[in-house]
């Protein structure tokens, strides 16, 4: 009796230092379960980039969007029903956050290989490493993810930073997310590539002076002062080279060609002035970041085992 309690209690503790191991995500989760799951993805994304090349930039804040409101789980990607309601209506991503039908047409090209084996939140992260396709770097992208069965609106209402934070809001909302002053500032660079709309850049425009003038005169004519005209009017993050994923982005910062106030304020602060001429000078040191930033996020409390589920569609739950 005794030495069958021992082997149980022997069995049972194995079984306990081998569940948190188990739950890790990583790079080969897919490499027997669904080994053509990551060309599949960058096929799919290759081709929406080529069909409309700011789609690159949309799949990487879907991406960041996601992470940041309940972990990287896959939760932006579900659509309001009669008596759900998710998160694309918050106020940061109503009428502004896009590509969640490349993200569909993905999965369903995997779910033609592989049945309910590979997560949204899988497809999303991979979706983001391979759309930075534009001269940028890549990155090993750990897997594992499961989807979630919930989302809230309310979480992506004050978890998702504004364009109108400051450094220490900054840094303090990346903090709540495990993140580093460094991942901030070289996440941050994703803005060298995308748009943003005039709602989120006319204040700065019309009562912000470090911003260069001939810079902030040539955004006037398509973002009027007057609010709610022309608000959906697009300009470039990055007015240099607007369709590459380059480091120009932190030169811009110290000419004052900054589009949004959260980008502005990152060379005007200590606590991060630094980081920022250092990638406006050295893009390799940018790129290595920036990698590793984005693991970072890709690992912010992500449902693994037998959390959540692995979705059938990614905009609706099983």
């Amino acid at each position: 009796m005794a030495m069958a309690m021992a082997s149980s209690l022997s069995v049972l503790l194995l079984l306990c230092l081998a569940a948190p191991s188990s739950a890790q995500l990583s790079p080969r989760f897919y490499a027997r379960s669904c080994p053509r799951a990551q060309a599949i993805i960058r096929r799919g994304v290759a081709a929406a980039v080529r069909s409309e090349r700011r789609m690159g930039a949309s799949l990487l804040r879907l991406h960041f969007h996601d992470c940041f409101v309940q972990g990287c789980d896959a939760s932006i990607l579900l659509s309001d029903t009669a008596t759900f309601t998710g998160e694309q209506g918050a106020g940061p991503n109503a009428g502004s956050i896009r590509g969640m039908n490349v993200i569909d047409n993905i999965k369903a090209q995997v779910e033609a290989v592989c049945t309910q084996t590979v997560s949204c939140a899988d497809i999303l992260a991979v979706a983001a490493r391979d759309s930075v396709v534009l001269g940028g770097p890549s990155w090993t992208v750990p897997l594992g993810r499961r989807d979630s069965t919930t989302a809230s609106l309310s979480l992506a209402n004050s978890d998702l930073p504004p364009p109108s934070f400051d450094v220490a809001n900054l840094t303090a909302n990346f903090a709540a997310k495990g993140l580093s002053v460094t991942d901030m500032v070289a996440l941050s660079g994703a803005h060298t590539i995308g748009q943003a709309q005039c709602q989120n850049f006319r204040d700065r425009l019309y009562n912000e002076t470090n911003i260069d003038t001939a810079f902030a005169t040539s955004l006037r004519a398509n973002c009027p002062r007057p609010t709610g005209s022309g608000d959906s009017s697009l300009a470039p993050l990055d007015t240099t080279t607007p369709n590459a994923f380059d480091n120009a982005y932190y030169r811009n910062l110290m000419s004052q060609k900054g589009l949004l106030h959260s980008d502005q304020v990152l060379i005007n602060d200590g606590r991060t002035a630094g980081l920022v001429r250092t990638y406006s000078s050295a893009s390799a040191q940018f790129n290595r970041d920036f990698r590793a930033a984005m693991v970072s996020m890709g690992n912010i409390s992500p449902l693994t085992g037998t959390q959540g589920q692995v979705r059938l569609s990614c905009s609706r739950v099983n």
